[in-house]
C-alpha cells in the first residue's frame, strides 16, 4: 500500500510528460522484464491511473516484495524489492510420510520464486496429506534461512501427532437395517485392533464422500427407491483423538417390480418383444438399480448386435407410492450418427502406443459405440500396465458427427522380483524365487523365471510370451523347464523332466479362445526301490515325449481368480507319437458354473474327465491320470485314488480319470480386514484302470469316491493360509486317505 500512497501526489501534474523511467534495486530481474509490466511509457502523459495499474500489475507478477513509484523532475523512477529465490525445500519431522511424497505435493521448487502466499498453501497442502492418513493434530511450521544472493532456503518442521481414529459410526433413521449391517456397507471402520495394518478406521472426508455413495447404492440395490442420505456428520472430540461419524437416513419405502416393458422408435426393429430375453431382472423381483443399468448395458450390446450402431436407451420409471410398486419401460431410440475421428493416447512414457491401440474394441472411422468403448477400458484395464485408464470423448471442432477419444494412462512397474516360502500336506515346506517383467521393453511381452524348492521336488522354468505375434490377435510363446519329483511315498520312485514347450493361442470372440502346445520333453524315472513294483520296474530308464494338444475355452465368469457368477466350459486333445517313445491320444474336459446366491455367499459346481489310450502301446506312469489331493478329491492323498500294486501299495495311475465338486464358500460373519471365510462342500471322483493291468495284482475299482468336509480360509497378511477338513464317505480299503490338507505360503 505504501506505493499507492505515493502515487497520489501525481494526480496534481497532468500537463507534464515522461521523459523517462528509471529501474532502482533489481538484482536477478531486467529493466525491460518491469518495464514491460508498466502501463504507463516514456512519452505519455503522467497519468495517476495507468501508474497506480502498473503498480499494481508489478505485485501481481509475484517476483517482488515491495514495489514504488514516485517522481524525480520529469523521470518516474520504480524502486523494487525482490523476492528472494528459493535454494533448497527441506522437510523435518516428518516420519510416516517420506520426503519426496511430500515434494510431490508442495509447490515451492528450487530457483523458484519465494514468496508467503505460496508457503502457506504449501502448508495447508502437507497438512492435508497427514489427515488423508487420519492425522488430524499434525502441525507445520515453515522456517525461512537467509542465504546470500538474495537467496532462502524453506525448511517444513512437521509435528505428526497421534493418529486420529473413528471411534464410533451411528446411524439414524434406519429401520430394515441395523448399524452392524450398514457398517458392512462402507469403507471406514470404527478403531479395532486387528485393523494395524490398514487406514480405513481413520477418517477421511473423501471416504466419507464415497461411503454416502455405498450407502446410496446399498439402498437402491434392495429396492429402497426412494432412499436418501438427510445428513452425514463428522464430530472431532476435545482431544482431537477421535472422530465420531453419524448418518442420518430416510429409507423410503421399499418397491417391487410391478412392470417391464421395452417400446422403440427405430422403424425396422418392430417387435422389441425379442429383447426381453435381454432382462436382467424380473417382473415380480425387488427393485435393484444395479440391475437396472445392467438391463440398459445389456440391450445396447442387442441392438447393436442386430446392427444398430447409434442407440439412446433410457429406462423411464414410474413410481406407484400407494402399492409400493415401480413400472420400467425402457425406451430405445436412434440415437445421434456419431464417428470416432481420432484415438490419442497420452501418459505412456515406457509402454508403446500400439500395445495400447491394439486393445480397443473400435478404430478411427467406426461408429461409436458405448459398450465397445466400456470393454476397451477394461481391455486395458486387465493388462495391469497401468495404474490408471481413463478414457474420454471429445466432439470434433470441425465435424459435428465425429468425436476423438482420448486416452490417458498412469504407467506402473510392471517387473516382479519374488521371494516367497511355504508349506503344503502335499508338497511339504517350499521356497520360491521369481523374476518376471510382463511388459518387455514397452511391447507388451511376458518374460519370466521361476524356481521352487520343496521337499518333494524343483521346479525351474523360464517361459516368454508375445501377445500380438506379427501384429496380429495371435498370443505366441515358449516355455522351457525341468521338474524333479520325489514319488517315493507313493510309487517307490523319483521323477526328473527336462524340455521345452511352443504355444500359440487367438480368440474367436472376447469369451471364446483356442490354444495350441507343441511339447517335447525328456523323462526320467530312477532311483526305484529294490521292493517296489514290477510294474515300475519295468518302466525305470529315460524316455522321450512329443506330443501336440489344443485346447478350447468358453469363459463368461466374472473373474477367473475368484469368480461368483458365471460358467465355463473346457475342451482339449493331445497327440503323442509325433517322435519320441510316447504314444497315445488324451481328452480333458471341464466345466463349472458359479451363483452369487447372497452377499458373500458363492456356490460352485465343478466337474473335470479325462480320458487317454494308447497307440500300439502302453502308457508310461509318468503320462497316466492320479486322483486325488487337495486340487481334486479333498479327504484322500495325493494319487490317493490310483490303481496299486497288491504287495507294495504303490501307485500306478490309470488311463481315465473323473472329478466332481459342489462348494459353497461363505463369510464367517467376522470383520472383512481379517480376511477370514469358509467354506463347505462335496467332492466326488475315480478312475480307470491302465492298458497292461493284471487285474490278480493289482487292487482297482471305479466305484465313485466321495467325501465331505469343510474349511477355512485366512487371507492374512503373510499369504493365503487354507485349511481343510475332509471326511471320505465313499472309499476303497486300498486308497490313501487325508483328512488334514494345510496349505500357506506368501510372496514378497
Amino acid at each position: 500500500m505504501a506505493g499507492l500512497l505515493l502515487v497520489l501526489p501525481l494526480s496534481c501534474a497532468w500537463a507534464q510528460n515522461v521523459a523517462n523511467i528509471r529501474v532502482e534495486g533489481t538484482q536477478r530481474i531486467e529493466d525491460a522484464t518491469i518495464l514491460s509490466y508498466m502501463a504507463i511509457k516514456e512519452g505519455d502523459p503522467i497519468d495517476a491511473e495507468r501508474v497506480n495499474q502498473s503498480l499494481k500489475s508489478l505485485f501481481a507478477t509475484g517476483l517482488f516484495a515491495d514495489v514504488r513509484i514516485r517522481r524525480d523532475g520529469e523521470d518516474l523512477v520504480v524502486s523494487v524489492v525482490e523476492n528472494p529465490v528459493i535454494n533448497r525445500v527441506a522437510f523435518e519431522g516428518n516420519r510416516r510420510v517420506k520426503d519426496e511424497d511430500l515434494q510431490t505435493e508442495v509447490r515451492l521448487r528450487p530457483r523458484s520464486v519465494y514468496t508467503r502466499t505460496r508457503v502457506l498453501a504449501d502448508v495447508e497442502r502437507i497438512q492435508e496429506v497427514y489427515r488423508r492418513s487420519g492425522r488430524y493434530g499434525v502441525t507445520v511450521e515453515p522456517k525461512v534461512i537467509q542465504q546470500d544472493q538474495n537467496r532462502v532456503d524453506v525448511a517444513f518442521e512437521v509435528n505428526e501427532g497421534p493418529v486420529t481414529y473413528v471411534r464410533k459410526i451411528s446411524f439414524n433413521g434406519n429401520k430394515r437395517y441395523d448399524d452392524g449391517k450398514l457398517r458392512d456397507q462402507i469403507l471406514t471402520k470404527e478403531e479395532a485392533w486387528y485393523r494395524f495394518l490398514s487406514n480405513t478406521d481413520t477418517y477421511d472426508p473423501q471416504r466419507m464422500a464415497f461411503d454416502k455413495e455405498k450407502l446410496r447404492r446399498f439402498y437402491l440395490a434392495h429396492g429402497y427407491a426412494d432412499f436418501s442420505i438427510v445428513s452425514a456428520v463428522a464430530e472431532l472430540s476435545a482431544d482431537r483423538e477421535y472422530f465420531f461419524l453419524t448418518f442420518t437416513l430416510d429409507e423410503g419405502d421399499r418397491y417391487k417390480i410391478a412392470k417391464i416393458d421395452i417400446e422403440t422408435t427405430l422403424p425396422q426393429l418392430k417387435d422389441p418383444g425379442i429383447l426381453r430375453k435381454d432382462l436382467t431382472f424380473e417382473e415380480g423381483e425387488w427393485y435393484n438399480a444395479d440391475e437396472v443399468e445392467n438391463t440398459v448395458q445389456a440391450l445396447t450390446d442387442a441392438v447393436g448386435a442386430l446392427g444398430y450402431a447409434f442407440v439412446d436407451i433410457k429406462p423411464d420409471i414410474e413410481r406407484d407410492r400407494e402399492k409400493h410398486a415401480i413400472s420400467i419401460t425402457f425406451r430405445i431410440d436412434e440415437g445421434p450418427r456419431v464417428y470416432v475421428d481420432r484415438i490419442e493416447v497420452t501418459g505412456n512414457l515406457r509402454t508403446m502406443d500400439e500395445v495400447v491401440r491394439r486393445e480397443f474394441r473400435l478404430v478411427e472411422g467406426d461408429p461409436f459405440n458405448s459398450a465397445k468403448l466400456r470393454r476397451t477400458r477394461e481391455r486395458l484395464k486387465n493388462l495391469n500396465f497401468f495404474k490408471k485408464v481413463d478414457i474420454t470423448t471429445e466432439p470434433s471442432t470441425t465435424e459435428p458427427d465425429k468425436v476423438t477419444l482420448k486416452v490417458n494412462v498412469e504407467e506402473q512397474s510392471t517387473g516382479t522380483v519374488t521371494i516367497g516360502a511355504g508349506y503344503s500336506s502335499n508338497d511339504g515346506a517350499k521356497v520360491m524365487f521369481g523374476l518376471g517383467e510382463n511388459n518387455l521393453l514397452g511391447r507388451g511381452q511376458q518374460l519370466n523365471f521361476n524356481l521352487s524348492l520343496a521337499e518333494s521336488g524343483t521346479e525351474a522354468d523360464i517361459s516368454f510370451t508375445e501377445p500380438y505375434f506379427l501384429d496380429r490377435d495371435l498370443a505366441a510363446g515358449f516355455d522351457i523347464f525341468r521338474i524333479t519329483r520325489d514319488w517315493q511315498d507313493e510309487s517307490s520312485y523319483d521323477y526328473t523332466t527336462l524340455g521345452t514347450a511352443l504355444r500359440a493361442g487367438y480368440s474367436y470372440s472376447e469369451h471364446l479362445r483356442h490354444a495350441w502346445k507343441y511339447t517335447i520333453r525328456q523323462d526320467e524315472i530312477d532311483n526305484v526301490e529294490s521292493d517296489a513294483s514290477q510294474y515300475i520296474k519295468q518302466q525305470e530308464g529315460t524316455s522321450v515325449l512329443s506330443q501336440i494338444g489344443h485346447k478350447l475355452t468358453y469363459d463368461r465368469r466374472d473373474s477367473h481368480l475368484d469368480p461368483t457368477e458365471g460358467y465355463y466350459l473346457t475342451g482339449g486333445n493331445d497327440l503323442a507319437g509325433l517322435g519320441g517313445d510316447a504314444r497315445f491320444v488324451r481328452t480333458n474336459l471341464g466345466a463349472g458354473q458359479y451363483f452369487n446366491l447372497a452377499d458373500g455367499y458363492v456356490l460352485g459346481l465343478t466337474g473335470n474327465f479325462g480320458y487317454m489310450f494308447g497307440l500300439g502301446r502302453d502308457i508310461s506312469i509318468s503320462h497316466r491320470y492320479f486322483n486325488g489331493g487337495e486340487q481334486k478329491v479333498r479327504g484322500f492323498a495325493a494319487a490317493g485314488i490310483s490303481p496299486r500294486d497288491k504287495s507294495t501299495g504303490d501307485a500306478l495311475g490309470g488311463n481315465w480319470s473323473t472329478n466332481e465338486s459342489a462348494e459353497l464358500t461363505f463369510p464367517l460373519g467376522t470383520p472383512e480386514e481379517l480376511g477370514l471365510s469358509a467354506k463347505t462342500f462335496i467332492d466326488m471322483g475315480t478312475i480307470g484302470k491302465y492298458d497292461s493291468m493284471v487285474s490278480q495284482n493289482v487292487d482297482y475299482s471305479s466305484a465313485i469316491r466321495m467325501s465331505v468336509g469343510m474349511g477355512f480360509v485366512w487371507r492374512s497378511p503373510m499369504g493365503p493360509v487354507n485349511l481343510t477338513f475332509a471326511l471320505p464317505l465313499l472309499k476303497e480299503s486300498f486308497d490313501d486317505t487325508e483328512s488334514l490338507q494345510f496349505s500357506f505360503g506368501t510372496r514378497f
